[in-house]
């Protein structure tokens, strides 16, 4: 008896470390390039709006299809949609790697994009399968939250290794081997799991979302860029009346995209914002922070990459203990202290200047790191843990949306703040500080101006995103009981 349990337990850790392959590089490839673009803008030369789209395409593909993939998954197979999105991924980041120009770049990114959408719900789903037992379930997704909190905050870290001895194409190419690992091995460990259902994917709602999420965030971008002007208006305004046609259209669908509903709980609301505002806020600040680092204070790149460690240690530690955590100190108290931590964290890039920083910043990762710890622990299990099994690939999908919107909505839209301020207090040679950096025969005094304009950028994000931080802290006081302990199945 002992040794029938042995096996099979054995053979779902051992696809557990088959799956968090694929889930650790979706992760991470949404952050590696935040300090590849400096060397990226070098052999390609984007413009502004292109630089912008290499770093966003991938996160707008993979947050605009994960609920549908999840579905997709739920109803057809998830082993099999494993499978398809990682040779994909693959394939694509070959693409990326060798891409001679920057639309093929931008395309690349938005290719992998999708694949990394077909990844993410059903590895989570098939999680679920593989552990039968509770406890142990919890402590696999436990897992699995903590290799999607690793990536995004070693991916900086990775990317700064690799430009140090490689070219820029390097940070897709580190995919490949773990891809092909994961393609030998996956058929062996895992089991086909697909949920008998009526009724399909309505892609008319695919379509919607994705189309309105990324024509409102066009006319935001380029508003802050270049100034009001007709087209960006009206394409921001096609771009809302889109989502909110999507929203009604859900309530009146036999088998919605997103099920509404869900959100009829509290609990379950703060949480998936919970999933979004800190993924927001850590993806803008560390792409500001790589400029700042590297274009303001002249830190190699190298440098720049080490000195993320300590807020991504402190972050994967925060998610792996969470769990154990929560379950003493309860999810209201949990959520509390992710929100203020990380109002705390981003206040502290509030000292830095032009003429050093160096220690407000690691200061600020750390404290900072806290949070977003949590914030990655909590959200993953209560999106499983509030649906019926059945729905675990689409509930899954909430909440891995939440964390990609959230990371691209990060650099579009309080990177556009960003990038308003610049143009409004810089020297208004260009609409970036690398690119005015470039420009030849600039004077010291122009250099500073450009320096202070992209600082002063930077505290208005922080500023921001702290005060919604302390906004969604306060929320959590107010909605959440304090008798109901643990978001965490146990």
């Amino acid at each position: 008896m002992s040794q029938q349990r042995t096996s099979p337990d054995l053979r779902a850790w051992a696809g557990l470390l088959v799956v968090l392959g694929p889930v650790l590089l979706v992760s991470m490839d949404g952050s590696i390039l935040f300090l590849a673009m400096p060397r990226i803008g070098q052999a390609l030369t984007p413009t502004a709006d292109e630089a912008l789209w290499i770093l966003d395409s991938y996160g707008f593909a993979v947050g605009s299809l994960l609920i549908a993939f999840g579905t997709i998954g739920d109803r057809y197979g998830r082993l099999r949609l494993l499978m398809i999105g990682a040779s994909v991924f693959g394939l694509a980041s070959a693409g990326a790697a060798f891409a001679p120009t920057p639309e093929l770049l931008v395309t690349a990114r938005a290719l992998m994009g999708v694949a990394g959408a077909t990844l993410l719900p059903s590895a989570l789903a098939v999680l679920s399968e593989l552990f039968s037992d509770a406890r142990q379930r919890a402590r696999a997704i436990g897992i699995f939250a903590a290799a999607f909190a690793a990536g995004f905050a070693i991916g900086p870290v990775v990317g700064g290794v690799l430009l140090e001895r490689f070219w820029w194409g390097s940070v897709f190419l580190v995919n490949l081997p773990v891809l092909v690992l994961f393609l030998v091995f996956a058929p062996i460990l895992l089991r086909e799991v697909r949920t008998v259902r009526s009724g399909r994917v309505d892609v008319v709602s695919v379509v919607t979302s994705a189309l309105g999420l990324l024509l409102a965030v066009y006319a935001l971008k380029h508003t802050a860029a270049e100034g009001f002007s007709v087209w960006p208006l009206l394409a921001g305004i096609a771009g809302v009346v889109l989502l909110v046609w999507f929203v009604r259209r859900q309530r009146h669908l036999a088998h919605p995209l997103m099920d509404f509903t869900l959100f009829r709980d509290r609990v379950f609301t703060v949480a998936i914002i919970t999933g979004l505002l800190p993924l927001a806020a850590w993806s803008a600040a560390a792409y500001l922070a790589g400029v700042y680092l590297q274009s303001v204070l002249e830190l190699p790149v190298l440098r720049t990459a080490l000195l993320a460690l300590p807020g991504a240690a402190v972050l994967t530690l925060t998610c792996v203990i969470t769990p154990f955590v929560v379950d003493r100190i309860g999810k209201r108290a949990a959520l509390v202290a992710c929100h203020f931590s990380i109002a705390a964290g981003l206040l502290l890039l509030l000292p830095t200047a032009t003429t050093g920083g160096i220690g407000w910043y690691v200061a600020s990762t750390v404290v900072a790191g806290v949070g977003y710890g949590i914030s990655f622990a909590v959200v993953a299990d209560t999106a499983v843990g509030a649906v019926p099994a059945e729905r675990a690939g689409s509930a899954g999908a909430i909440a891995e949306t939440s964390n990609e919107i959230g990371n691209a909505l990060g650099i579009a839209l309080l990177g556009s703040l960003a990038a308003l301020v610049f143009r409004l207090g810089g020297p208004d040679l260009a609409p970036t500080l690398d690119e005015t950096l470039q420009l030849p025969g600039l004077v010291a005094s122009v250099v500073g101006e450009a320096k202070a304009a992209f600082v002063t950028g930077v505290h208005w994000v922080a500023g921001v995103a702290a005060l919604l931080h302390l906004a969604l802290g306060g929320l959590a006081l107010r909605w959440i009981p304090a008798h109901r302990r643990t978001l965490l199945s146990v």
